[in-house]
């Protein structure tokens, strides 16, 4: 792997809060995820699967955890089972690890080879009452290829259908949006590269540059940091493209006078970074688009103090929204008599400000939690309110990585310039 090796402990840690959430006398189960295919014989750099690396900090294909805390004997209460390793493989595609790896960067003590695994739970599953089987149950997902866990509880409940099945993506929507300092200190790691990328293209953004070209320059940055690369597919929006939220083409080129909208963030031992900064191509804001700018910057920077403990996703977004509206009318976007009479469920500043604020941050991107739960201490979010203008081929959308705490917001990108004269400085510097 590329990132430094990371203390077991946050993992035997993680192990221990999500077996306090099982029933009694249940056992789970838990895959990595596939290599995917493309064509041919191509396939995809492998990602893990995050509830999976979690819990054992395993970054390799066909891994399987075993949690069964009443088991009888205490070697079988953890048991991962690792991709056997042979001259061939070793040859190809280079070592697997070893059970003495595998063992000390999980903190698990029985490692089986992945082979081993049906005998060996048949040997345990008898001695359950409960089966936990993980799923991908994120509002946003829209899964249509089958995972190895998808394919396992097919073949768990053909071989064992008189158990107790049990849902484990709740247990993990619980306990992951909590971040251990370890975790906080792996985010704050790939902030701090996104930093560099960012302060990299200051440097280089200039009319004529292809929104590619800044792409590329993101992903050098990266690569050279010990990131794999960017945590999501990176939108480099010059002119009007920035009024798409999810335009990830890339493929225009940056005229004088544009603003560039740029979303992107680096992940660091599968943790990832969100950021989103709009700067002008040619260095200089005009007046109409630094009015804008600050419009948004304020809305960042009350809504950031609004990330704390007991506040709701809910109650956040209804704040934030008021505040919008009230930059909307500054900027003659909105008019105030008409806001007297628009729709309670239909806010007309849903015209320029079309999404949420925020949303968890972690393993993943959209990070799991409840959009229920109130905050708490240890909950990592993105701020990222923006305005777009279809009719002026404008959009702007600022965006931090915040850490919730008892005494007040932690903002993980404080060091990467925001403010509008910053950045004409850093531009013309």
């Amino acid at each position: 792997m590329k990132y430094l090796p990371i203390d077991s402990s946050l993992f035997v840690q993680n192990r221990q809060r999500f077996a306090a959430k099982l029933k009694s006398n249940a056992i789970a189960v838990l895959n990595s995820n596939d290599i995917m295919p493309t064509s041919a014989d191509g396939v995809r750099s492998f990602i893990q699967n995050t509830d999976l690396f979690y819990l054992t900090g395993i970054d390799e294909e066909e891994s399987i955890l075993v949690i069964f805390p009443d088991a009888r004997e205490e070697k079988l209460k953890e048991i991962l089972f690792i991709k056997e390793t042979n001259e061939e493989i070793a040859i190809w595609e280079g070592p697997k690890y070893s059970k003495e790896e595998a063992s000390k960067i999980s903190g698990i003590k029985t490692i089986f080879q992945t082979k081993e695994f049906e005998k060996t739970f048949r040997s345990l599953v008898f001695e359950a009452d409960r089966i936990y089987l993980n799923s991908n149950e994120h509002l946003r997902a829209d899964v249509f290829v089958e995972t190895r866990d998808n394919r396992f509880l097919n073949w768990c409940k053909r071989h064992y259908p008189l158990h107790k099945y049990e849902r484990l993506a709740p247990i993990m929507h619980h306990i992951r949006p909590i971040k251990f300092k370890i975790e906080v200190e792996l985010i704050k790691q790939a902030c701090d590269i996104t930093e560099k990328a960012f302060l990299r293209l200051l440097d280089v953004i200039r009319p004529g540059i292809w929104e590619f070209e800044i792409e590329a320059e993101i992903y050098h940055e990266f690569l050279s940091n010990r990131s794999r690369g960017p945590a999501y597919a990176p939108i480099v929006a010059s002119g009007a493209n920035a009024c798409i939220l999810h335009y990830v083409k890339n493929n225009r080129q940056c005229e004088d006078g544009d603003l560039v909208l740029m979303d992107f963030g680096a992940e660091y031992a599968n943790y990832a970074s969100d950021l989103t900064r709009t700067i002008p191509v040619n260095g200089k804001f005009t007046p109409r688009q630094k009015e804008i700018y600050n419009a948004v910057l304020r809305v960042q920077k009350a809504a950031v103090q609004m990330l704390t403990p007991g506040n709701t996703f809910e109650a956040y977004n209804k704040k934030v929204g008021l505040i919008m509206e009230k930059e909307l009318i500054g900027l003659g976007l909105l008019d105030a008599k008409a806001i007297k009479n628009q729709p309670p469920d239909e806010p007309l500043y849903k015209q320029y400000f079309m999404h949420g604020a925020s949303h968890h941050l972690g393993l993943d991107v959209h990070d799991l939690g409840s959009k229920y739960r109130k905050f708490e201490e240890g909950m990592v979010f993105t701020c990222e309110p923006g305005i777009y203008i279809k009719a002026e081929g404008i959009g702007i959308r600022l965006e931090n990585d915040i850490l919730v705490t008892k005494d007040g917001p932690v903002d993980l990108m404080e060091n990467i310039p925001i403010e509008a004269d910053e950045i004409e400085n850093l531009m013309n510097k």
